[in-house]
C-alpha cells in the first residue's frame, strides 16, 4: 500500500527559512486548587518545612541535636556521633533512599515529585506568596500582561523582597545543619559570618530563589533525571492519574441540566480547569506524560466541577492502567497493586533497614585505627628485648570522657611497655604512642600479625585491630 506523502514547497534559491529547534517557553500560571490531594499536600509542606527549619534549633544535651561538623569531624544525630569511618552507614541510608523510591514509584508513581520533593514543596510556597501578593490565576495573567504601573512595580518588587528574604532564611537554616545554628545567628547579628559561611548562605538562597521563582516546572521537566527513566519502574499496575477517556469522550460545553447522553456528549464538559491547576502545565486528558509529577491537582478540581454538573466523581483519578481498561473496583485495584514486585522491595527494603537500625544499636561507642611509627621499624633496647612503636588513633563516640586499657596479644610474651591506659575527652580523638616489647629469642625473625585490644573501662565495649610486629635478624 502506498502511503501518502507530505509535499513541502521548496524555497526559492537564496531565501532563507528560520527553523527553531526550541519550543518558546511559556509562563504557567497554576490556578489556586482545594480538594483531597491538595490538603495532602500542604499537609506535607507544613511536615517537611517544621521539620527542617525546627530541627536544626533543637538542642540535645547541651549541644545541637543535628549538627554535622565537618571542621572537627564529627557528625551528631540526636544521642548517636559519628565519624567519617562510620560511612557505612550513609551508604546504607542512601540504599534506602533508592530503594523507597523505587517502591513509592511502582506503587503510586511519581508520589515523591507530586508531595515531598523539594522543588515542589518551595515551588508551591513561592506560589502562595505570588498569590497572597499579585492574587490568583486571571489577576497575575492581566498583571504580566499590562504595560509598567506603579502597581505592578510595587507587587513585583513587594514579592521578590519576599521571595528573596525567605530564600536567604532557607539557605541560613541549611548551613546552619553544618555549622552550629546558635553561633551563626550571633556570627550574622554581630556582622562576624566567616567568607565561607556567607558564600554558602548565598548559593544557597539563589538556588532556592531561582528554582523555585523562576524555573519551577522547568526543573522538573527538563532537568530532573527522575523524569526521564521512571519510565522504567512503572507497568500497567502503577497507580497513576488518569483521565477516563472512555467516560470523558466526547467532550463539550453544555448547560448544568442537560442531558449528556442525549446530546452524544461525554461526562468531560471542556471547562479547561484541570490544565489551568496543573503546576506543569500539562492537559491530563492527552494521556500520562512524563512532564506529569503525579499532583493530583487535576483530579481535585475535576472531582469539584462533576459535584457542580450533578455527575459522579472520578473522571480523573488515580487508577492503573490495567484497572481503568478492566473496570475494576477500588479493591480489585489495590489487589494487584500489591504484586510480587511491590513485595520484593518491600521485603529488601525491610530487611536493609532492621540490619541498619540494629548496627547502629550494636556498634562500639569508639573506633581505633592503627598507624605504624615510620621512624623505627624494629629496635633492640636494655635487656635485648625487641621494640616496636605504633600510633594508635582512639576515637571516643560517646558524650563523657573515657578510659582505654591497652593490650596487645599474638606472640608469646608480648606485653606493653607504654602507658596501658589513655583516657580520651567526651566526642574527642586522641593519638598516643604504644611501644610493645618481645623478650630476645620470642619469635623468628620476620613480620608477625599481631593484634591490639582497646578496652571501655566504663562499658563493655571493645575494639581489636590487626597490626604486624617486626623481628630483625
Amino acid at each position: 500500500m502506498n502511503t501518502p506523502r507530505k509535499i513541502v514547497p521548496i524555497k526559492p534559491e537564496g531565501e532563507a527559512e528560520l527553523v527553531s529547534l526550541f519550543e518558546a517557553h511559556k509562563t504557567v500560571y497554576p490556578r489556586t486548587v482545594t480538594g483531597y490531594f491538595q490538603n495532602w499536600r500542604w499537609a506535607l509542606v507544613w511536615a517537611t518545612q517544621l521539620l527542617f527549619y525546627g530541627l536544626a534549633w533543637l538542642q540535645w544535651g547541651g549541644r545541637q541535636a543535628v549538627l554535622f561538623d565537618l571542621e572537627a569531624r564529627r557528625f551528631y544525630i540526636f544521642g548517636l556521633v559519628l565519624y567519617p569511618q562510620d560511612f557505612i552507614y550513609l551508604s546504607g541510608l542512601l540504599v534506602i533512599s533508592a530503594l523507597s523510591l523505587f517502591l513509592f514509584t511502582a506503587v503510586a508513581g511519581r508520589l515523591w515529585c507530586g508531595f515531598s520533593c523539594p522543588q515542589t514543596v518551595y515551588t508551591e510556597i513561592f506560589l502562595w506568596i505570588e498569590r497572597k501578593i499579585e492574587g490568583d490565576r486571571g489577576a497575575r495573567m492581566k498583571l504580566d500582561a499590562g504595560g509598567m504601573s506603579m502597581e505592578k512595580l510595587v507587587k513585583k518588587w513587594f514579592k521578590h523582597i519576599v521571595w528573596i528574604m525567605f530564600a536567604l532564611w532557607t539557605g541560613f537554616t541549611f548551613v546552619g545543619y553544618f555549622t552550629p545554628i546558635r553561633e551563626l545567628a550571633m556570627s550574622f547579628i554581630t556582622t562576624r559570618l566567616g567568607p565561607w559561611e556567607t558564600f554558602w548562605v548565598l548559593f544557597y538562597g539563589f538556588a532556592t530563589y531561582g528554582n523555585a521563582g523562576f524555573l519551577r516546572e522547568q526543573v522538573c521537566k527538563y532537568m530532573c533525571p527522575y523524569a526521564r527513566f521512571q519510565s522504567a519502574m512503572f507497568d500497567r499496575d502503577t497507580l497513576v492519574v488518569s483521565y477516563d477517556e472512555a467516560r470523558g469522550e466526547p467532550r463539550g460545553s453544555r448547560p448544568r441540566n442537560a442531558d449528556p447522553a442525549a446530546r452524544g456528549l461525554g461526562s468531560c464538559i471542556d471547562c479547561t480547569l484541570c490544565v489551568q491547576v496543573c503546576p506543569t502545565g500539562i492537559d491530563i486528558r492527552k494521556g500520562l506524560q512524563y512532564e506529569c509529577i503525579g499532583c493530583g491537582a487535576c483530579a481535585d478540581v475535576c472531582d469539584g466541577v462533576m459535584d457542580k454538573m450533578g455527575y459522579a466523581r472520578g473522571l480523573i483519578k488515580f487508577t492503573t492502567q490495567r484497572g481503568q481498561e478492566q473496570g475494576w473496583s477500588r479493591a480489585q485495584i489495590w489487589r494487584r497493586v500489591l504484586r510480587p514486585r511491590v513485595l520484593v522491595y518491600a521485603a529488601v527494603l525491610l530487611a536493609i533497614s532492621i540490619a541498619l537500625l540494629t548496627s547502629l544499636a550494636l556498634r562500639t561507642p569508639f573506633k581505633v585505627d592503627v598507624v605504624r611509627d615510620r621512624g623505627a621499624m624494629a629496635r633492640i633496647v636494655a635487656g635485648g628485648a625487641i621494640e616496636n612503636v605504633y600510633r594508635l588513633q582512639i576515637m571516643n563516640a560517646t558524650e563523657a570522657p573515657q578510659r582505654f586499657a591497652i593490650g596487645a596479644t599474638g606472640l608469646p610474651g608480648l606485653s606493653v611497655v607504654s602507658e596501658p591506659e589513655i583516657e580520651v575527652d567526651a566526642t574527642a580523638s586522641r593519638w598516643v604512642a604504644v611501644r610493645l616489647q618481645l623478650p630476645h629469642g620470642g619469635a623468628a625473625s620476620g613480620s608477625h600479625p599481631i593484634r591490639f585490644e582497646l578496652r571501655m573501662l566504663s562499658g563493655d565495649g571493645a575494639v581489636r585491630e590487626k597490626s604486624v610486629f617486626l623481628v630483625p635478624r
